[in-house]
């Protein structure tokens, strides 16, 4: 059993190169995606003080490799339940199927479906569809002793399904990929711009800002913009667009804006 500690997430990466975080009860510690390499992940954990071999089960969203790299060595070194949906299980599996044909296997795979909640120890784990061209990808909120966070990243557009799963959040962790003029001007080929700004694609500053204007309940302790483009975004540019659509109520509300980092943890969010 882990030492009392209340809720906390610790985002260990966010970004194009790699996506982990650490979401922790008094009871459990999920480790969300697996986009680094072990390696890095067990160095980024030390840093912020979690012990590997306190990880009781890896969440994963979907199967791209910003999210899964490290995810067959990790279920190796760590001996926990690996979920996730089946269609996500199959597409990773055949993107790592050997010159033989034969599938990798995760041993304690545990196969999850979007909108069915499930538990991990303490936590209340609630998966949701969002719009990503990927196999069957979620964002999730975590439920622990009286408190919600929520992670949704990968996301084209914000439907309101999404958008009632974000209410009464304590921490929303939450997309600001791009900012559309950067990318429209920027280095990507027309092929990858299209698809970044489709509907299955990533969630613009601008996107993000209309959501916080019109459909953000504003309960929030904590909004952490993640998932930044280093090459299409600069962070104070995503900041001063979620500051600008949160208006004056932010600051009265006490809010914490923050920025997930691609090279480093953030810091640690507690409630």
């Amino acid at each position: 059993m882990l030492p009392s500690m209340g809720v906390s997430l610790s985002i260990l990466a966010s970004g194009s190169r790699g996506n982990t975080a650490v979401v922790e009860s008094s009871k459990a510690r999920i480790l969300v995606d697996t986009g680094i390499s072990c390696r890095e992940t067990f160095k980024r954990m030390k840093s912020a003080q979690i012990d590997p071999r306190s990880i009781s089960a890896i969440l994963i969203s979907h199967e791209h490799g910003d999210h899964v790299y490290g995810l067959a060595t990790l279920s190796r070194k760590l001996d926990v339940p690996v979920f996730m949906t089946g269609a996500t299980h199959q597409a990773w599996a055949r993107s790592l199927r050997d010159d033989a044909g034969e599938l990798p296997k995760i041993a304690k795979l545990e196969v999850f479906s979007s909108g069915r909640s499930f538990q991990v120890a303490d936590i209340t784990v609630t998966p949701f569809t969002i719009p990503h061209d990927a196999a069957d990808p979620v964002g999730f909120t975590f439920r622990a002793e009286g408190a919600k966070i929520a992670i949704a990243t990968d996301l084209g557009y914000m439907p309101a399904s999404v958008c009632d799963h974000l209410r009464k959040c304590d921490v929303l962790m939450i997309e600001s990929n791009h900012d559309l003029e950067m990318l429209r001007v920027g280095p990507y080929p027309w092929s990858v711009k299209q698809r970044v700004m489709s509907r299955v694609g990533h969630l613009s500053n601008d996107s993000l800002a209309q959501f916080f204007a019109k459909d953000y309940d504003r309960g929030a302790s904590y909004i952490v913009l993640a998932h930044l483009s280093e090459q299409n975004n600069h962070p104070e540019v995503a900041r001063r667009a979620a500051e600008t659509a949160l208006g004056p109520q932010q600051t009265l509300l006490q809010n914490r804006l923050m920025l997930a980092a691609q090279d480093a943890p953030t810091e640690c969010i507690r409630l």
